[in-house]
C-alpha cells in the first residue's frame, strides 16, 4: 500500500482541522496548501488578530462568507474565533498548535488530547517544556501526539529514525540555519537575507584545506559582523535532543561556516580532522553558498560511518557526500516546507494513528538560559521577535542531570519575573522566578497525569 492509499479518503470522510496562530506565517502555509487537499476541511481558526486571518483567508481566494463565528457554524464553514478556551466546543478531529505561546499553546493542545483530539505540535516552545506530559495524557485519552511534519525537528527526527533502521552509525545530525550565507568572489560582497557585506578575505577562504578547524576559525572571523545564532535554533536542537538522544559538544551551538559539500569532513570526529568530539553530537550550521548554487533551505543532516568502501565510493560518485577521507558520509535533507508538507502529518493521525514524526524522549538534554548580562531583580522575562528570543537571556543546551533539577525551561521561564538579582552567565532557575503559569510548570516538572483543570 502506498501512502496515498493509506492517507487518502473519499469527501464524506474528510478530517476536520482545527488551527492556533491562525494569523502566523506556518498557519498561511498551511492554510495555502489545505485548499488542494481534498481530505481536510478547515473546521476552526483561532488568533487574537481575527482580522489578519479574515485578510489572510481573503487573499488566498477564499470565501469569506465561509468565517463565521461559532453560533453561525453550518456545514461548509470555519469557526473563526480569538478565544482558545472555546476552540473545542467546534467539532474537530485535529489540533494544529501555532500559537509559539508557551502556556497559551499548551493548555489549548493538552485540552484538546484530554478530549480525545490528535494534536500537530508546530510551537517548538510548547514542546520544548511539555512534550513529556503531552504525549503521556495522548496515551491516557487514545489520542495521538507529534510534531509537525513539515518543520526541522520532526523532519530531523524523521531522517535519524530511517538512518537508524537501516543501521548506520550517526556520528552527528542536526541542520543548517535559517538564511544562507551566499557570497560573490567576483564582487567580495557577502548577502544575508537583504543585509550585505563586503568580506574579500573569504574567496581564500572557499575550500576547506587540510585543517578543517583553522579554515572555519577565519571564516567565522571573516563573516563576524553577520548574527547567524538563533533561540529558535537552539529551542529546535533541543527538541531533537530530548527525543532522539543526541548531545551538543557545548552549551552553546557551534554554527560553522560550511558549504553543503564539505558536511562529512567537518562532522567527522576531531580525530579524522572534523569537529565532532564523540559520536551522538547535534549542531547547526550556517549554509555558505556561491550566487545560483542550490541552497540547504534549512534543511537537516545526518554524518554517519560508512561501512562498505566500494558502496560509498559508488555513491560519492553518483554525487553523494562522502569525506575525503572515504570515513563518513552525509544524509541530508535540503528542504523543509513548513505547512505545505503538514497536512501528510495531520492524515497519517487520523486515518492511520500513526505519528510520523515522535516517539517518547530519551534524552536527558533540554533548552535552558543564561543571563547575557546582569538582571535586576523585578524584572520581567520578556520574550518576542521573528525567533521568539528572551530578552537579556541566551539560549544554552544543557544536561538535565548535570544543570540540576531546578534549572528552569527558557520557555516556562520567559514571561516569568526574576526574585534575585542574577549575574552575567547565570542560569535562570525555578527559585529565582515568580510568575510561571502553574499548569506549564507542572507539565514541566513531568506530571502528566491526572489531566489538570
Amino acid at each position: 500500500m502506498n501512502l496515498e492509499e493509506l492517507l487518502g479518503s473519499s469527501p464524506t470522510e474528510r478530517v476536520r482541522v482545527a488551527i492556533t496562530g491562525a494569523n502566523g506565517p506556518y498557519a498561511r502555509t498551511l492554510l495555502a496548501q489545505l485548499r488542494t487537499v481534498d481530505a481536510i476541511e478547515v473546521a476552526a481558526l483561532c488568533d487574537l488578530d481575527t482580522d489578519g486571518v479574515r485578510n489572510v483567508w481573503a487573499a488566498l481566494g477564499l470565501d469569506p462568507a465561509a468565517l463565521v463565528d461559532s453560533d453561525g457554524v453550518s456545514d461548509g464553514s470555519t469557526v473563526l474565533t480569538d478565544d482558545l478556551d472555546s476552540l473545542l466546543d467546534v467539532p474537530f478531529d485535529v489540533l494544529v498548535e501555532a500559537t509559539g505561546n508557551p502556556a497559551r499553546g499548551y493548555a489549548v493542545a493538552r485540552a484538546a488530547l484530554d478530549a480525545g483530539r490528535h494534536v500537530v505540535m508546530v510551537s517548538k516552545e510548547v514542546d520544548s517544556v511539555a512534550s513529556e506530559d503531552l504525549l503521556a495524557a495522548a496515551a491516557h485519552s487514545g489520542a495521538c501526539y507529534t510534531l509537525a511534519g513539515g518543520d526541522q525537528p520532526a523532519n530531523l527526527i524523521a531522517l535519524v529514525s530511517a538512518v537508524r533502521l537501516l543501521g548506520l552509525e550517526i556520528v552527528a545530525v542536526g541542520k543548517s540555519s535559517e538564511y544562507d550565507l551566499v557570497y560573490d568572489p567576483a564582487t567580495g560582497v557577502l548577502t544575508h537575507l537583504d543585509q550585505r557585506f563586503t568580506v574579500p578575505g573569504l574567496a581564500q577562504l572557499l575550500e576547506l584545506g587540510d585543517d578543517v578547524p583553522e579554515t572555519l576559525r577565519l571564516r567565522d572571523a571573516a563573516v563576524s559582523a553577520v548574527a547567524r545564532s538563533a533561540t529558535a535554533d537552539y529551542c529546535e536542537m533541543a527538541v531533537v535532543a530530548a527525543n532522539a538522544g543526541f548531545v551538543p559538544d557545548a552549551e552553546r551551538l557551534r554554527y560553522p561556516v560550511a558549504r553543503i559539500s564539505e558536511l562529512a569532513d567537518i562532522y567527522a570526529l576531531g580525530e579524522d580532522g572534523g569537529i565532532v568530539g564523540g559520536p551522538g553530537r547535534i549542531d547547526v550550521f550556517s549554509a555558505l553558498r556561491l550566487p545560483g548554487e542550490a541552497s540547504f533551505a534549512g534543511g537537516v543532516f545526518a554524518v554517519v560511518r560508512t561501512t562498505d568502501p566500494v558502496t560509498w565510493q559508488t555513491l560519492a560518485q553518483k554525487g553523494h557526500v562522502v569525506s575525503r577521507n572515504g570515513a563518513y558520509a552525509c544524509l541530508y535533507l535540503p528542504y523543509h516546507y513548513m505547512g505545505v508538507e503538514t497536512p501528510l502529518t495531520i492524515l497519517a493521525l487520523a486515518r492511520a494513528g500513526v505519528s510520523t514524526a515522535y516517539r517518547r524522549p530519551r534524552g536527558d538534554v533540554m533548552l535552558a538560559g543564561r543571563a547575557r548580562s546582569a538582571i535586576t531583580a523585578g524584572t520581567q522575562l520578556a520574550m518576542g521577535g521573528h525567533h521568539h528570543d528572551v530578552e537579556n537571556v541566551d539560549p544554552v543546551l544543557v544536561r538535565r542531570s548535570e544543570a540540576g533539577a531546578d534549572v528552569a525551561p527558557l520557555y516556562l521561564a520567559s514571561f516569568a519575573t526574576v526574585t534575585r538579582d542574577l549575574g552575567p552567565g547565570e542560569l535562570l532557575r525555578l527559585a529565582d522566578l515568580e510568575g510561571l503559569d502553574p499548569a506549564l510548570a507542572k507539565a514541566a516538572a513531568h506530571t502528566s497525569l491526572p489531566a489538570h483543570s
